[in-house]
């Protein structure tokens, strides 16, 4: 993609960009693997539930991971009639929604034993499992660590050792977060042998937070799916998010003051954290298109907003961007729209999709969403 000239062809700011061969791009090494190994293809809509984006890739996957009764309501509209499953797992799922879910979700995951037992019975036509909590810690993180102590994420693997409730027919686990190699997902598929031996399954969900894309070698994943699947009959299903989108997003802002504060040159953008909330969460520093590493000015980027916190880092230039120039922070494109809010009043940004022929608005905010939100429902 040329940001040269595409940050001044489209026309509004801030805006979140996706980039249509990126995600094509990142779609080729899971169809491989797909290929190889036979396993099927869900994208986690948590990631970015945008319609149009789900549109796009519908044809070229197996179904949707969902995770709530919005999401499954959504997905089912954009799959129609197409074909393609819906699977549900969260430890929210409510009494009044269940009946709803299992119409719209062909395969649902229990969070918990007592969820199971609870739920099972009010909704039919899907297929019932549970998600494992295999006990196995790869994150130096616990925020984003589903198996740390106390996890609220999962049945505790050493509560499924004596076997399974009778009708349950699938295990769904999820352990790693932005995961780079394959090595998580072999020593949990090892320690949840002795269960798929002594169960007769149908299927088995590994769950998302491998970057696909970025591992170059998947012979030996694609081999021990391959065995998994013949050795255990069972329906082998992955479900990226980050690993489809991630880099294929984009958030373009614009300069709109420039001054210094104690010796540093500050730049206020027409964006904030708020619209990339990981950004304060986990205290990272977006990867900036325009940063040039041997420059010998620096100035910080910070937010719009009123808070004090809402910074972006600090970043190298050759020369200061000036009041009214576009940058552009790359690597956005999972889990910062759909955590995006507006707060101080602020517009969330528009969003548009990019192709080598051209660029398509897809979604814009307004006033009249702002209030819609803030308004008297009149309920």
């Amino acid at each position: 993609m040329n940001w040269g000239e595409l940050k001044q062809q489209i026309p509004t700011s801030p805006a979140l960009v996706l980039d249509e061969a990126q995600i094509f791009a990142n779609l080729k090494p899971l169809q491989a693997l797909k290929q190889a190994s036979g396993c099927k293809i869900l994208y986690s809509m948590k990631a970015l539930p945008l319609a149009a984006l789900l549109a796009l890739i519908k044809d070229q996957i197996d179904g949707f991971s969902v995770s709530s009764l919005f999401e499954a309501r959504l997905a089912r509209e954009v799959l129609a009639d197409a074909g393609g499953g819906i699977h549900l797992t969260t430890p929210g799922l409510r009494l009044d929604e269940f009946a709803e879910l299992g119409r719209l979700c062909s395969h649902i995951s229990f969070n918990s034993l007592p969820q199971h037992q609870r739920l099972k019975a009010l909704a039919d036509g899907y297929s019932p499992g549970l998600r494992v909590n295999p006990k196995l810690s790869f994150a130096d993180d616990q925020r984003y660590d589903p198996c740390r102590p106390h996890s609220k994420l999962g049945v505790d693997i050493e509560l499924l050792r004596d076997g399974l409730p009778a009708d349950v027919e699938g295990l769904h686990f999820h352990t790693v977060f932005a995961c780079r190699d394959f090595t998580p997902l072999q020593q949990t598929l090892e320690k949840l042998r002795p269960i798929l031996k002594c169960n007769r399954l149908k299927w088995l969900n590994l769950g998302g937070g491998y970057l696909y894309h970025t591992i170059a070698d998947h012979q030996d994943i694609a081999e021990l799916i391959r065995a998994v699947r013949a050795e255990f009959g069972v329906d082998v299903y992955v479900e990226p998010g980050k690993g489809l989108v991630g880099n294929a997003g984009y958030l373009l802002t614009t300069v709109l003051d420039r001054f210094v504060s104690d010796g540093k040159q500050v730049l206020i953008l027409d964006t904030s954290v708020n619209h990339h909330p990981e950004v304060f969460e986990y205290q990272m520093k977006p990867r900036l298109l325009e940063e040039e590493g041997a420059g010998e000015q620096s100035a910080i980027l910070a937010g719009s907003t009123c808070l004090a916190g809402d910074v972006f880092g600090e970043y190298r230039f050759r020369r200061i961007p000036e009041v009214g120039e576009r940058l552009v922070f790359a690597d956005v494109g999972a889990y910062s729209l759909i955590k995006a809010n507006r707060f101080n009043g602020y517009q969330l940004p528009d969003v548009y999709i990019v192709n080598p022929a051209r660029w398509v608005l897809q979604k814009r905010d307004s006033y009249a969403d702002y209030c819609r939100q803030w308004a008297n429902s009149g309920d």
